[in-house]
């Protein structure tokens, strides 16, 4: 039986009641329409897209036709800000052949996709007024596709892949990389981005560096250590580039630990306890948060010129049901260990205890999009109660590119447009057997292109 079977709000309010998850719905989405000011600019609604990855760059990092065709329909679709998708800092830390990548050689391009981008925008509504692009800046550490680079090492996360004989980068590759991020926040700027990201979640390098206690030397250990990276790439971006762009990040507040069970419910993986390598989570029980850190931290980047955040939890390749709480398994993962309506709460919860310590910070929700076309309603009650500043839709976006803009003409969205959470474009970001070593991805219920390109995958990868 499907976990969504809501018609109506009423519907959905009562499916929330029986599972004890605390979702407010508002009956009318006007709190989202209420521009807001970040750093020195205004959107002009409370209503963002996700930095979703396309995994359809060209190999040597520049945007490619499905790269500037996703970020058109977004432009076209009638949120105020676009948030980037993850692009690497470096090669080696790309997480597939096909993510962009942020280099002297590559600048053009980007430039080039964020004209097209305001352009699209510009032809859509008549002017780029109230219209905020950014792009995320990443390196995915253990999960780069080139080979791991391990931040430290753990029983649970080793296992997920193997990794337990790799070397740790060393402090000083560590610091060289701070410097490529501060050099990435500069080119970001001379393309023309409104703000930069430094990407901090998802068990990414830096997310990494955040739970990283076991870790000697200068980045792991106590917290000052490990809040070291963030912090110094925070200060250099600010020496070199002052107020003239936004500073901003994606930060999990909950790591979690790894779960198993492919093709049956997930339970969490094995681990030792204290549970030491994860970020935003109780050592003692890693199946909870503990925003301590998390909480600090905001604030000690709030003095170096942080202006917008953007929560995040979990890791999609070992608890997606964290992030992204989903209808159906990705093909290469587990049923989900509770009902998602419980993960959409947990991100309201969590997100809403920050938000409430950083009143005058605009952060952005995310873990809307299993709500389907009630979604904003939930982000509009969270608005209201300014337990969120802005609703954000990942997935849901990729399905749904012009959800905004429905509900700017309309007041509400069109369930047949809407994500479903069937986890296809998960499938299609995990098949890597065609001539680029990577299919891109979509949503395929709703757009055809990527229904193809699934029924091709399912060849490729040996997918019943």
């Amino acid at each position: 039986m499907p976990y969504f079977r809501a018609r109506t709000l009423d519907e959905l309010r009562d499916q929330a009641a029986e599972q004890g998850a605390a979702i407010a719905l508002d009956d009318e989405l006007t709190p989202l329409f209420e521009p807001i000011r970040i750093g020195g600019r205004t959107a002009a609604s409370r209503m963002a897209v996700h930095p979703m990855e396309g995994c359809d760059g060209n190999a040597d990092g520049t945007p490619g036709e499905l790269t500037r065709r996703r970020w058109r329909r977004f432009a076209e679709g009638g949120a105020a800000l676009i948030w980037g998708e993850a692009t690497a800092v470096v090669p080696e830390g790309r997480a597939n052949p096909r993510q962009l990548l942020i280099t002297p050689q590559t600048l053009p391009a980007l430039r080039r996709l964020l004209a097209e981008t305001r352009a699209a925008r510009r032809a859509a509504f008549g002017s780029l007024d109230g219209f905020i692009v950014g792009l995320q800046l990443t390196h995915s550490g253990r999960w780069s596709h080139g080979g791991p680079v391990i931040a430290q090492h753990g029983q649970a996360i080793d296992a997920i892949r193997r990794c337990e004989a790799r070397p740790v980068i060393s402090d000083d590759d560590l610091q060289r990389l701070e410097e490529r991020f501060v050099e990435a926040a500069v080119l970001a700027h001379e393309a023309g981005f409104d703000f930069v990201d430094v990407k901090q979640c998802h068990t990414y390098l830096i997310n990494e560096l955040l739970g990283a206690r076991t870790r000697p030397g200068r980045y792991g250990g106590d917290y000052e250590s490990r809040t070291r990276f963030i912090r110094n790439v925070f200060a250099g971006i600010r020496a070199r580039l002052g107020e003239n762009i936004v500073l901003a990040t994606r930060l999990n507040a909950f790591d979690g630990v790894p779960y198993a069970g492919q093709r049956g419910v997930g339970a969490p993986a094995p681990h030792e306890r204290p549970y030491l390598a994860a970020w935003g989570t109780d050592v003692y029980d890693p199946t909870q948060p503990d925003l301590s850190e998390p909480l600090r931290l905001v604030g000690d980047l709030r003095a170096l010129g942080l202006q917008l955040l953007n929560v995040s939890m979990g890791s999609p390749y070992f608890n997606p049901h964290l992030g992204r709480p989903f209808e159906r398994a990705p093909v290469d993962g587990y049923a989900p260990p509770e009902h998602p309506i419980a993960g959409v709460a947990r991100h309201v919860a969590l997100t809403g205890q920050i938000q409430r310590a950083y009143p005058d910070l605009p952060v952005i929700g995310t873990g809307y999009s299993w709500l389907r076309h009630f979604a904003l309603h939930a982000g509009a009650a969270n608005v209201r109660a300014r337990a969120v500043s802005l609703v954000g839709l990942g997935r849901g976006a990729l399905a749904y590119p012009d959800f905004a803009r429905d509900a700017l003409a309309r007041g509400a969205l069109d369930p047949n447009k809407a994500c479903i959470g069937v986890s296809y474009c998960t499938a299609l970001m995990r098949a890597k057997h065609n001539e680029h070593g990577q299919y891109a991805t979509g949503c395929v219920p709703r757009d055809r292109l990527y229904a193809e390109a699934l029924k091709q995958a399912r060849v490729s990868e040996g997918w019943s």
